[in-house]
């Protein structure tokens, strides 16, 4: 493709939200308008269902559950306003006990304060909190974070018998 062609396309699918003052360059993907124009019902069909999601859809037939953790990033998208009240005192006492776990306002028994952090989840459920404590903690954390999703014997040494089951105050 010849340099006018390149900064044209580029010009056609440069994406900028401005909301987030966030830009986006798909222009040297492997796409053609074909493709776009092929995937445009997908598009639809997707933004359709996320919709209903947020709308509060059954995401889960088997429980008959929603889905909303997207709620915790922001209250308002939750389908009603009980949901929302739910969704916000949970956040607020989140983050207290965060408050608290850091300042040593609470701590297991017999020590002075939490010094590792071990994270339970199944797959993708503890990789989103060890993300973004790689993509923002300091180089040199002051608590070793563990996840299940790594977990063998040898990753608990020194977890027992101090290691504590903690939840947020009521």
């Amino acid at each position: 493709m010849d340099a006018a062609s390149l900064w044209q396309r580029y010009q056609d699918w440069l994406y900028y939200h401005p909301g987030l003052g966030f830009y986006l360059d798909i222009s040297r993907m492997g796409f053609d308008q074909t493709f776009v124009e092929a995937m445009e019902p997908r598009f639809d069909k997707a933004f359709r269902g996320m919709d209903a999601l947020e709308a509060g859809a059954i995401a889960n037939p088997d429980e008959g559950r929603m889905v909303g953790h997207y709620w915790l990033r922001d209250p308002d998208l939750a389908p009603n306003p009980d949901l929302r009240t739910d969704v916000e005192k949970t956040l607020t006492q989140i983050e207290a006990f965060a408050s608290q776990v850091r300042t040593a306002g609470i701590y297991p028994p017999g020590q002075e304060r939490f010094t590792d952090i071990l994270s339970i989840g199944i797959g993708g459920s503890a990789l989103g909190p060890q993300f973004v404590a790689q993509a923002i903690g300091p180089d040199f954390p002051p608590w070793p974070f563990t996840s299940s999703t790594t977990l063998t014997p040898k990753a608990l040494t020194g977890f027992w018998p101090v290691c504590t089951i903690a939840s947020p105050p009521p």
